[in-house]
């Protein structure tokens, strides 16, 4: 299901895949976030997604009452705080997204799949 928005002159519809992608691109710029995840079903591994796939680490749903829920899949940074990290990704993206799209974001899930060191 695709966002609505009503204009007063028309109505305007926002692909999911708009969404994970500029949530996405939000997500990595948070502090402490390495990459987004791509775990395979087949094998159970999980690898870190190019700047260009980020929309794969991430699940849209729109609700019934037109408001977003998000789950990302995320590597975070040897040695951070991941409540400190999760945290400033919801407000980040919560912030972000609300403003991009006019919709309200319901819930944000956040499911940590891997640790790396940073270089």
């Amino acid at each position: 299901m695709n966002g609505r928005i009503d204009s007063g002159l028309g109505e305007i519809t926002i692909d999911t895949e708009v969404i994970s992608t500029y949530a996405g691109a939000v997500a990595v710029e948070c502090f402490g976030i390495v990459g987004m995840a791509g775990v395979s079903m087949r094998d159970g591994l999980v690898k870190i997604l190019r700047r260009d796939s980020l929309k794969h680490g991430i699940t849209v749903r729109i609700t019934k009452e037109n408001k977003i829920q998000l789950d990302f899949h995320v590597i975070v940074a040897y040695g951070t705080n991941i409540a400190a990290i999760s945290d400033n990704l919801v407000s980040n993206v919560k912030y972000k997204v609300e403003d991009f799209t006019g919709m309200e974001i319901e819930k944000i899930n956040i499911f940590v799949e891997g640790v790396r060191a940073i270089d």
